[in-house]
């Protein structure tokens, strides 16, 4: 077959690889995709969701006295008469201090294709507020939970150290406390609870003045990272189990609250998509070079052969996708891995020798197939990746066929394979 006839049969080949890789990916995306709306209600219902911590409310009422002029008509004379009057008056206040704790304990699930970054949560905060006003009244409490359909275990509300009844709305939490000018009042709540994918806390609704405040959070996870909108902490100290992180302020004014993100695993859907859609970069490099070495080595390597090749490269992301939601992804990848190379190396071991198929062939798949896909792994490096191995494949390529007359070989047949390399 002459050479522009090999070319066009391989890139044909590479063609409908390609065309196979977009569905299997597209297949990958609607599958996790399908599989993640599906199990997300039910994952809520059994661990929670996003958790968002508002700092309490205090809602200060008070009665004032207010006169009002009535006019009355006695013996036809009308007569102003001031009627005093009492009104229900209530302005909304900050918290004067907030010393809080929190702990967080990742508790990953898998469902099929899908990771959840699941957790529990031990939360403790104590507050104060102290009545600067002039009247005697009452201050509302009022205690708003992260998720109204949410689980609290040893959900306790305490005012001065004292536990109090409470009512509850909606996840609403409302108790009572007469004050009198000048009386300081601290009230402290503690809960165990679950939520999935991140958990913060707002000090305030809008941009607000914080003062005196501290927040100890500590995690048993090593990965960190803070929700969009937060503020990253004043302190953190790394642990044993995670990481130990607190937000101290005097006085700040800010709209921001302070939080964390769950770590959250490689997840087999996207990843094994993500493959199938890179796969023909890592293919056409392949083939590239086993054209080339062929021609060098006049080893007789038919379009029929690449396209067998193209199939065990495919059966590598066929295999990771339909077993990644069984498997360990790891487990997943290297069973995938060996299986592929194992077929490219016992085919080619037949085609073109056990020397070529193990040392040209057998390693530059490990360097192409699996080195290329196992780049996916972590997020960032698939570009530089492919950046470094086309670099590399070029100038190899370059170096091998520096000397090479390619007007002889696109103008001729290609000579008889070497008998030495069979």
């Amino acid at each position: 077959m002459q050479v522009l006839g090999r070319l066009l049969a391989l890139s044909v080949i590479f063609l409908m690889a390609s065309i196979a890789w977009l569905v299997l990916g597209g297949t990958m995306v609607n599958r996790a995709d399908v599989q993640e709306n599906s199990l997300e209600g039910e994952v809520a219902e059994l661990w929670g969701r996003p958790m968002v911590q508002w700092a309490p409310t205090i809602d200060m009422t008070w009665e004032e006295p207010v006169q009002t002029k009535q006019t009355e008509w006695v013996n036809q004379v009308a007569v102003e008469k001031l009627i005093t009057t009492k009104e229900t008056r209530h302005r909304i206040e900050p918290v004067k201090s907030s010393n809080l704790t929190t702990s967080l304990s990742l508790d990953e699930r898998r469902k099929g294709l899908v990771w959840f970054p699941l957790y529990d949560v031990a939360f403790r905060g104590d507050w104060t507020w102290t009545h600067q006003g002039t009247e005697s009244g009452t201050v509302w409490v009022e205690f708003v939970l992260p998720d109204a359909s949410g689980v609290y275990d040893e959900f306790h509300l305490r005012v001065n150290g004292q536990e109090v009844a409470s009512n509850l709305d909606n996840g609403r939490i409302r108790t009572s406390v007469p004050v009198e000018p000048g009386e300081r009042i601290a009230f402290s709540v503690n809960y165990l609870s679950r939520g999935r994918a991140s958990w913060t806390y707002m000090p305030v609704q809008g941009a607000g003045e914080v003062t005196d405040f501290s927040l100890a959070l500590t995690t048993d996870f090593p990965g960190i990272d803070y929700p969009p909108g937060t503020m990253s902490p004043s302190e953190r100290v790394q642990t044993n189990e995670g990481w130990a992180l607190n937000w101290k302020f005097e006085r700040l004014i800010t709209g921001k609250g302070m939080g964390m993100l769950m770590p959250t695993r490689v997840q087999p859907g996207e990843l094994a998509a993500s493959m199938s859609f890179s796969a023909p970069v890592s293919l056409g490099l392949f083939m590239a070079w086993i054209f080339v070495l062929g021609l060098l080595k006049k080893i007789e390597i038919h379009p029929m052969n690449h396209l067998m090749v193209a199939g065990a490269f495919f059966a590598f992301h066929l295999l990771f996708a339909y077993t990644a939601d069984h498997l360990p992804v790891e487990g997943a990848f290297a069973l995938a891995a060996v299986v592929s190379v194992g077929l490219v190396v016992s085919y080619l071991r037949l085609v073109a020798g056990p020397r070529f198929a193990l040392i040209e062939a057998g390693l530059a798949q490990v360097v192409y197939l699996v080195g290329f896909s196992l780049a996916h792994f972590w997020d960032g490096f698939t570009g530089l990746t492919v950046t470094v191995l086309g670099i590399a494949t070029l100038f190899a390529l370059m170096q091998l066929t520096g000397r090479v007359d390619w007007g002889t070989v696109f103008s001729a047949k290609r000579a008889e394979v070497a008998p030495s390399l069979r």
